[in-house]
């Protein structure tokens, strides 16, 4: 699924709501990404794609795919791919009032350095973020370095995690165009209760169509770990 609308060009950040101004915190926070419960509204004639727990807005220049366990069918992750990089998202149940993505950074480091890699704490838009770096082999035999940028933000009983691959995850301009996309997200964490670090359910939209053997479209066959720690920034490049 491309997303070609010129209304929702460059992906330019939502305008916050009444009031976001009565103080310099509110003013400076990061407008979204958002719980459902209060969504902006979208230009007429754009519409949110619903995956179940993510509203994904369209953006034009990137196309949408999905993220499918090969076993079990189920939906896994959201990814939206362009030719600089692209940006994987997964959302998990978390406490009202906690900060889960404090608690799952260690995890993710300790992760990347078993696979060989790095994970360097770093500040950026919605907090502290891992840059981490992985050696991989490529199909020909060579090897390269795997860059990616993992950001968590902790929501409304939920936490978002957004996994910025390849040339995504480099600072500067490219690195602005993708942190507009991460604002435009939506996420529906549901009112069941649920344990914290459960992935929120994913669903493929109407006329997903397939491209390959247990592979759903818009989707990558490629399976991996959903725990909120089992970080798998390697698992879909387009390019470093």
């Amino acid at each position: 699924m491309r997303f070609r609308r010129k209304s929702a060009d460059d992906a330019q950040p939502e305008t916050p709501g009444p009031g976001a101004g009565e103080d310099t915190a509110a003013a400076t926070a990061p407008a979204g990404p958002h719980d459902v419960s209060e969504m902006p509204e979208l230009p007429e004639g754009v519409q949110r794609v619903d995956l179940g727990s993510l509203l994904i807005t369209p953006t034009s220049g990137t196309e949408l795919r999905l993220q499918v366990d090969e076993a079990s069918g189920d939906v896994q992750a959201v990814l939206l791919t362009a030719p600089d990089g692209a940006l994987e998202l997964r959302a998990f149940a978390a406490p009202r009032h906690g900060d889960l993505w404090s608690e799952v950074r260690p995890q993710i480091a300790s992760d990347m350095a078993q696979r060989g890699g790095t994970a360097t704490e770093v500040d950026g838009t919605w907090g502290p973020e891992l840059a981490c770096e992985l050696t991989r082999t490529l199909t020909d035999g060579r090897t390269g370095q795997q860059r990616s940028r993992i950001i968590g933000i902790n929501g409304t009983r939920w936490m978002l995690r957004a996994t910025l691959i390849g040339g995504a995850a480099r600072d500067g301009e490219n690195r602005a165009r993708w942190d507009a996309v991460i604002r435009t997200v939506v996420v529906r964490r549901g009112e069941g209760a649920m344990p914290v670090g459960e992935p929120l359910p994913l669903s493929l939209p109407e006329g997903a169509r397939r491209l390959g053997p247990a592979a759903t479209t818009p989707a990558v066959s490629k399976p991996s770990g959903n725990a909120p720690g089992a970080a798998q920034p390697g698992d879909t490049t387009p390019g470093t």
